[in-house]
């Protein structure tokens, strides 16, 4: 692992995300397969990694910002991962949740109680930073990558808080089938567009969650009522989204009954600044140079100079020491400054 590392997309990188958005395999809404959303995504991150902005004032609404990151081999320069931070959703288009909640009716005459699920159309989301589009080479699926892929968007947040909200949230993709269909969207919200799920995610990866307000019955949906096939899979991620989904509950994030209202997955939140990796990480002097230290992720640079990789850190009167190849990935040097949390 010690030769890749994180670093800011840029519009050379067109071709690589194109490639891994083919091996999706559907259900990405972040990365879709069309090179002409994939470069606008691109552009929009260019801006938001050259733009210098100024905090919010109190009550005033975090701008809507993209950065999208890499993941490169610096020996070879290949790329074989991305994932995406958003520092704000639902300000110009709605964000659109199903919320699953719980009605209890009571009938004296029958003396009986009843406990009915219902899911009701939400926004309460809007306004949260939001972690995604995070795809690992399958050819890349083992010894720590995703680890790092991961945790790198957290201390991307951390190097650049002030650009965050105080909440965020992940969604995980949910249950797809054989066909490429999704269980939930065909007994839910399906029967309100006609169009079948890859054809509804598309379109949404393209222009947003506006068709949805457009179209979608705005009164609560009875869970009894929705086939068997569709209840099954709500609030379940898909299986290729489990490790990640365990990852997130070990940053701190949980499931509080928020879904996607396409695939119906379920989408986790938590508070910024108690996401594990966002609290613990440090900011120290780069004093020294050697091989001894505690494996760590570690990042320097801001902007669309971030970078990070995993390395060993030890603490060092007046600083941290590092190892060589983790400076080099990063182009540091003693007397600069980096950010380290522990892996």
């Amino acid at each position: 692992m010690s030769s890749f590392r994180i670093r800011a997309a840029n519009e050379g990188d067109l071709q690589h995300l194109y490639e891994m958005a083919k091996l999706t395999g559907g259900g990405f809404t972040n990365l879709p397969p069309e090179k002409k959303t994939l470069k606008a995504k691109l552009e929009r991150s260019r801006t938001a990694f050259t733009r210098d902005v100024k905090p919010p004032l109190p009550g005033e609404a975090i701008p809507e910002e993209l950065f999208v990151l890499m993941l490169e081999n610096a020996d070879t320069g290949e790329v074989r991962g991305t994932c995406q931070v958003f520092t704000s959703v639902g300000q110009r288009v709605p964000f659109y949740s199903y919320y699953r909640s719980t009605e209890t009716k009571r009938s004296e005459l029958l003396d009986r109680t009843f406990h009915t699920e219902v899911l009701t159309l939400v926004n309460d989301l809007k306004g949260s930073s939001e972690v995604g589009g995070l795809f690992l080479h399958p050819g890349e699926r083992a010894g720590g990558l995703g680890l790092l892929l991961a945790r790198s968007r957290y201390l991307f947040i951390a190097r650049h808080r002030e650009r965050f909200s105080d909440r965020i949230l992940a969604e995980l993709r949910g249950v797809i089938d054989e066909g490429g269909g999704s269980p939930f969207w065909d007994g839910v919200a399906g029967r309100f567009f006609g169009m079948n799920f890859q054809d509804a995610d598309a379109f949404n990866a393209v222009h947003g969650y506006q068709f949805i307000a457009d179209l979608m019955p705005k009164h609560p949906i009875y869970v009894a009522l929705i086939p068997e096939g569709s209840r099954q899979v709500i609030g379940v991620p898909h299986p290729s989204g489990r490790a990640a989904m365990r990852m997130l509950e070990n940053e701190g994030f949980a499931f509080e009954n928020y879904l996607d209202i396409f695939d119906g997955g379920p989408t986790m939140t938590a508070r910024t600044d108690q996401v594990k990796s966002i609290r613990e990480a440090r900011v120290s002097p780069l004093c020294a140079l050697d091989g001894g230290g505690e494996p760590a992720l570690v990042a320097a640079g801001e902007l669309s100079n971030f970078r990070c990789a995993m390395g060993h850190v030890r603490d060092v009167p007046g600083g941290v020491a590092i190892d060589p190849a983790c400076a080099d990935l990063l182009g540091v040097a003693p007397g600069d400054d980096v950010m380290h949390v522990g892996r």
